[in-house]
């Protein structure tokens, strides 16, 4: 990824990006996270390039509204735990870098000044859910489900779940969707507004493009003022958390709890 001179938008070509697709087809842009093989769970190239295709958007007068999607029948099902076993568990030091690359995404996201889409094409799991949550808007397809399996992974879920759900669809739910690790089917997700539309797979672009149609339709300047007051909520509780979380979750790396956790889920994914 070349480093930019001016804060000017560049082709995606000349991105060079190896775990996204990043599209642009004014007024919209897309990033499609690209490692179906895996569901789409994030490693550092995914998340450094996921903020970086959010910089060269809101560099882009063209661009009015982003779409976030996955490739394949995933969402995203967030970090990547082979390589956390292999890159992170017992590093402290390294698991903190990953996780400012997570925050960088999260902030470039939020922050990117035009609204933006998720286009759940299938399950939002973990992480995944917490990049649903970073966009305004979300469109989910009928037969995808969101869950968090933190908890029972060695993991607290501080990149998003626990500031943002509490915010989308109460204490007592968020609570319940952090602490049962259960799946919340669609159509529940829709009725407690952790997303906004449930449609089936075959009508989950028609109702894209219907979304994307309405917001550039918007202007963009006065849109970008609104996104940043009804961001208040999201960007108190993340402020107030998340870097306390990045070097909790450090240093829980060393414990022998989030070490058997994943090492155990690795087993029974290879059996």
């Amino acid at each position: 990824m070349p480093e930019p001179t001016h804060p000017r938008p560049s082709s995606p070509e000349e991105l060079g990006f190896e775990s996204i697709v990043y599209e642009k087809a004014p007024p919209r842009a897309t990033i499609t996270l690209n490692r179906p093989e895996v569901l789409n769970a994030f490693d550092f190239r995914m998340l450094r390039e996921i903020a970086r295709a959010c910089e060269d958007a809101s560099w882009d007068d063209d661009i009015r509204v982003v779409v976030v999607t996955g490739n394949g029948r995933a969402f995203c099902v967030g970090a990547d735990l082979k390589s956390w076993s292999a890159d992170y568990l017992g590093k402290p030091r390294e698991y903190w870098k990953w996780f400012g690359a997570f925050k960088d995404m999260h902030d470039r996201l939020r922050e990117v000044g035009k609204p933006t889409l998720a286009r759940i094409n299938g399950i939002a799991v973990g992480g995944g859910n917490e990049l649903q949550m970073a966009c305004d808007l979300a469109v989910m397809v009928d037969d995808a489900f969101i869950r968090h399996v933190g908890l029972e992974h060695g993991s607290v879920p501080a990149g998003g779940a626990t500031q943002w759900l509490p915010v989308f669809v109460g204490d007592r739910r968020a609570r319940e969707i952090i602490y049962m690790c259960q799946e919340i089917p669609a159509a529940q997700a829709e009725e407690w507004g952790l997303i906004n539309w449930v449609v089936p797979a075959a009508e989950l672009d028609a109702k894209v493009d219907e979304v994307v149609e309405n917001l550039a339709a918007k202007l963009p300047q006065t849109t970008r003022y609104a996104k940043q007051q009804l961001n208040f909520w999201r960007d108190l509780s993340w402020h107030e958390t998340v870097n306390h979380a990045r070097d909790w979750l450090a240093l829980s790396m060393l414990g022998d709890e989030a070490q058997e956790a994943v090492k155990a889920f690795l087993k029974r994914s290879s059996s």
